[in-house]
């Protein structure tokens, strides 16, 4: 009985398997053959209807996905004996074996630094160096790169030509962090993995389209304002919490997210003479800094509810995540002609190859720099480090690529940070202050 009752499911599986293969094959034809008519009857696409084709291509994986995972779930096929299930059971259950190991080691984004007493303060200060100097290097590099492969143009010959498929970028990107992820996970030891693949999927879809929106957004606002609007995301998180999660916050919170808007506002108006164009162009540069914004919010809080019900290592999760944006980006490009377009302007212009390599290498490896500096250090320290990277690479893009700021401008960028480094102090001090009480309690006790 039980036998037939394999067999039958077995078969239900391959027709469920087919069935869907076939409708996203015919979703896929349909997709392409829509950018195609647009492409060739308006010349170039607006990035509205860029950013709808995406969600769709990012479809054509997630639902079909999705129907499998409900299917199997229903007829129980990720218990099934034999090395064909494999698969599905990492995509359900996040192992291959039926058997899943407690284990309470993991790293997540909130570790808290090593208090071994065998390191020395000397170790210590050459680590933490290491630390500051490859983020600092990670990051500034993959700002002013990728800063240069969305605004300037690449010369072939007498014709030049500017470069303007995002989601490639975020496709290479994705790549190399997965074999950068996957290849530490090889060569150290981590916890039994036991996250559902299909888990990392969510996070996955907004991370990427996170990205696409930065890309995407620096085609009509500068770097320095995109730079500076990351900064200001304490202010749609804090609203968002009020608003869902009824969040109380200190007042000290209140205060400085005053503080950032101001500086906000000193900044765009003393940055007028920066311009990229009409009203137009700033309304479509702040709809794709709203929308990275709230995508990048939902990774962050996503991403931290895996951390608390699964407890993954932060290089599981890098590698999860990024194998997910693989497949959702691949599968869009594919359908859009974005490798064709990609592959040929690569041929094109082979400076170009190396710019997209250098940005996606910096950007794996300031991904590891930041779980190192979290693991090692704490998030505090790591950060006042990013937060000093962000006034870096505000200077370095003004130098570099003549941004114009005004002393207003400049005095707006003063705020913004004066802002923030006042939200890691008093953020700390309360923290000190509620340990301080704890330890007297327990004293007392």
């Amino acid at each position: 009985m039980f036998r037939c009752g394999n067999a039958s499911n077995q078969k239900a599986s391959g027709v469920i398997v087919v069935a869907t293969g076939l409708a996203t094959w015919l979703f896929s034809l349909i997709i392409s053959h829509a950018v195609r008519l647009i492409i060739d009857e308006n010349g170039e696409t607006s990035w509205i209807i860029r950013f709808i084709f995406t969600i769709l291509g990012y479809a054509t994986v997630f639902l079909p996905c999705y129907v499998l995972i409900h299917l199997s779930r229903r007829h129980n096929l990720h218990t099934l004996g034999g090395c064909q299930w494999r698969l599905l059971r990492l995509i359900l259950t996040g192992t291959t074996s039926e058997i899943v190991a407690e284990t309470d080691g993991s790293v997540s984004g909130t570790v808290r630094p090593s208090n071994s007493e065998s390191k020395s303060l000397y170790k210590k200060a050459i680590s933490l160096c290491y630390c500051c100097a490859g983020l600092q290097v990670s990051y500034l590099l993959w700002g002013i790169l990728q800063e240069k492969i969305m605004t300037r143009e690449y010369a072939d010959g007498d014709k030049t030509e500017r470069f303007t498929d995002s989601q490639f970028l975020v496709f290479v990107n994705r790549i190399l962090a997965f074999l950068f992820s996957g290849i530490y996970l090889l060569l150290t030891h981590q916890n039994i993995h036991r996250t559902p693949l299909y888990k990392y999927s969510f996070c996955s879809v907004s991370n990427t389209l996170s990205s696409w929106c930065q890309y995407e957004a620096l085609k009509f606002v500068s770097f320095p304002t995109q730079v500076l609007a990351k900064s200001a995301k304490v202010i749609p998180v804090m609203l968002m919490g009020k608003l869902v999660s009824r969040a109380q916050y200190k007042n000290y919170e209140y205060a400085t997210a005053v503080l950032i808007s101001v500086g906000m506002t000193a900044f765009l108006l003393g940055s007028g003479g920066d311009k990229k164009g009409n009203n137009v162009t700033t309304a479509s540069g702040a709809l794709l800094l709203c929308g990275y914004l709230i995508f990048d919010s939902f990774t962050a809080n996503w991403q931290s509810a895996l951390f608390k019900e699964h407890k993954p290592s932060s290089i599981q999760m890098m590698c999860g995540v990024n194998l997910m944006s693989c497949l959702f980006t691949s599968a869009s490009l594919i359908q859009q002609g974005g490798f064709f377009y990609s592959l040929s302007f690569a041929a094109r212009h082979p400076i170009f190859i190396m710019d997209c390599l250098l940005t996606a290498i910096s950007s794996a490896l300031g991904q590891l720099f930041i779980f190192a500096t979290i693991s090692k250090f704490g998030p505090v320290v790591f950060t006042i480090i990013m937060t000093v990277r962000q006034g870096l690479s505000i200077l370095l893009s003004c130098l570099l690529y003549k941004h114009h700021l005004s002393e207003m401008g400049i005095l707006g960028v003063f705020i913004v940070f004066l802002a923030i480094f006042l939200r890691i102090y008093y953020a700390q001090q309360n923290k000190k202050r509620k340990l301080d009480a704890t330890d007297a309690t327990a004293s007392k006790v």
